[in-house]
């Protein structure tokens, strides 16, 4: 059961974004962005720190892992448990790995209140989410596909049908192609290729990873 859970699906930060509230004048600015490691981390959190320099508080979170085996969260001054944990359980929430969130603090000038930082900082890193790309990886087998010039089409018709792409082709005296299948997938599509070719196909798999699906 453990070997399965570890191949199981996760989303990632193809892209950063930042989002920005405004509650009782202080401006709650957060900036999302893929990390690694924890190297990587902490140098996106200390850049954060510098790029906003004259702000009250530069709270972060982060995950790694495609589990989220590895979390941590700082609440920079702000009341213990009201700024890096709910930000954690956000990143957590959406499924998101491999992502730093740091949520930037321009004081207003009046004192929210546990519930109201709670608040703040939960909608700022969701606004955050809202401007990133973000994309799902699936563990996959890439697939070697050999055919004849009349299985070719068969084949492309039904990588069409289940939406996978072509990664590289070759045109020869034969036809050959490379593609990655997710490997709950894997099956069907060997199947469903050896039969629209009448067996005219040679399939052979390279190796298994993580790959972007979208």
């Amino acid at each position: 059961m453990e070997k399965e859970q570890s191949f199981l699906p996760y989303k990632v930060l193809q892209k950063g974004g930042s989002g920005e509230i405004v509650e009782k004048k202080s401006r709650f600015i957060a900036t999302l962005s893929p990390v690694e490691t924890e190297e990587e981390a902490f140098a996106f959190i200390e850049e954060m720190k510098k790029k906003y320099w004259d702000a009250r508080h530069n709270c972060s979170a982060f995950v790694l892992g495609e589990r989220g085996q590895l979390t941590r969260c700082s609440d920079d001054g702000e009341p213990a448990g009201t700024a890096g944990k709910p930000m954690l359980e956000v990143l957590l929430a959406s499924g998101v790995r491999n992502a730093a969130a740091v949520v930037t603090r321009y004081f207003g000038g009046t004192l929210l209140g546990t519930g109201g930082l709670i608040r703040a900082y939960t909608q700022a890193v969701q606004e955050g989410l809202k401007a990133s790309d973000i994309v799902t990886m699936r563990y996959g087998t890439e697939l070697s596909v050999t055919t004849d010039y009349n299985g070719i089409g068969k084949i492309q018709y039904i990588l069409g049908q289940k939406g996978l792409p072509v990664m590289e082709a070759e045109y020869t005296d034969a036809v050959w192609i490379k593609l990655v299948v997710p490997c709950e997938d894997e099956e069907q599509l060997c199947k469903d290729l050896t039969e629209a070719t009448a067996g005219k196909v040679k399939l052979e798999k390279i190796k298994k990873y993580y790959f972007v699906t979208g």
